[in-house]
């Protein structure tokens, strides 16, 4: 039963969505507060926040921010405004995913089932692969550097995890969309830009000169180590 931690401010919004996700399996703790939301992250322990991102106080992308800075949870913002510059700011941030309210609750259901699910590595490929000064373990779900540990967020290591399965293959931004985040109509490439400019900033040497994931005009990403 995936554990949900609900922050939202409006309490319409907020009974509604909590009482939706609790029939479809999940257990939901909500706060109306960005406060007292995160002072429920200890207590309650979930396996994904949803985060409402035009809180009053303590806003959607402060705490974003706070969480990142010792946590890799799972984070699905929610906002009224698909096109706010927030949004960006919120992906930016570290968010895994967005969702435009109001929004029914079977798809934030799909969307939170979509970010928790696991990557199973494909048949007959080795545990661990060696890209470069990169160490990818499929099996474990981990990424290392030069024999340092990164800390992904979900997102992040599904992101590098589909690129690293097909080097030099060039995926157009809905690809990614279908296949990372499994986005099955035409979505948001906010999501994967965003998501490409933490990563590199973790993976890359010099993240403003790729060498891992590169870009290609009009086209899309590829990995491949230069």
């Amino acid at each position: 039963m995936p554990r949900v931690l609900l922050i939202e401010d409006d309490p319409s919004v907020r009974e509604g969505v909590e009482l939706g996700l609790r029939r479809r399996g999940h257990d939901v703790r909500s706060a109306g507060t960005g406060e007292s939301g995160l002072a429920a992250l200890g207590d309650f322990r979930p396996d994904l926040l949803l985060l409402d991102l035009m809180l009053p106080g303590l806003n959607g992308v402060q705490i974003c921010r706070r969480v990142r800075e010792t946590s890799q949870l799972p984070i699905i913002m929610l906002t009224a405004r698909g096109d706010d510059f927030d949004v960006v700011v919120g992906l930016e941030a570290g968010a895994d995913d967005y969702i435009v309210k109001p929004a029914r609750t079977d798809v934030i259901d799909a969307r939170i089932r979509a970010v928790l699910r696991r990557i199973e590595p494909p048949a007959g490929r080795p545990a661990v692969e060696v890209h470069g000064e990169l160490a990818v373990d499929r099996a474990g779900l981990s990424v290392s550097k030069s024999g340092q540990p990164l800390t992904l967020a979900p997102s992040e290591l599904k992101l590098l995890l589909y690129l690293t399965a097909a080097p030099e293959q060039v995926f157009s931004r809905q690809q990614l969309l279908e296949h990372v985040w499994e986005h099955s109509y035409h979505g948001d490439a906010r999501l994967v830009d965003a998501c490409v400019r933490r990563l590199r900033n973790k993976i890359e040497d010099v993240p403003g000169s790729p060498r891992y994931i590169q870009t290609l005009r009009g086209f899309g990403y590829r990995f491949g180590p230069l």
